[in-house]
């Protein structure tokens, strides 16, 4: 049996690293979050934050947010990178997909119309 020439090995290994680099390219895509377990999970969020998209008392409304926008202001307060101990151990109790969960829930309201 004869060895393989050498530009078919080559051929085969770049295509082999050209289908890893695909898949590990793939599992860092944020996956879109579970609607109705962010709903679920919404029940301590809406304590403060206003599902109507009314800010108040100084607390921001976060109804209508891009979904990226959302998990990276979580992902900041449960690295302790935003400065608000009620913020960070809120996010310090969500997991990642929870927290994609809860920026499509949070995403899929409209905030209200400025008159």
């Amino acid at each position: 049996m004869s060895a393989a020439p050498r530009p078919v090995l080559q051929g085969l290994l770049a295509a082999a690293t050209g289908i890893i680099a695909s898949t590990a390219a793939l599992a860092q895509v944020p996956r879109p979050g579970d609607r109705a377990l962010g709903e679920y999970l919404a029940g301590e969020c809406v304590t403060c934050h206003q599902v109507s998209g009314r800010a108040g008392a100084g607390i921001p409304p976060i109804i209508g947010w891009p979904a990226d926008q959302f998990v990276a202001v979580m992902q900041s307060y449960r690295a302790k990178d935003r400065d608000n101990p009620i913020m960070q151990t809120v996010a310090g109790r969500f997991s990642d997909d929870e927290m994609a969960a809860l920026a499509a829930y949070f995403g899929s309201l409209t905030p209200p119309q400025t008159k």
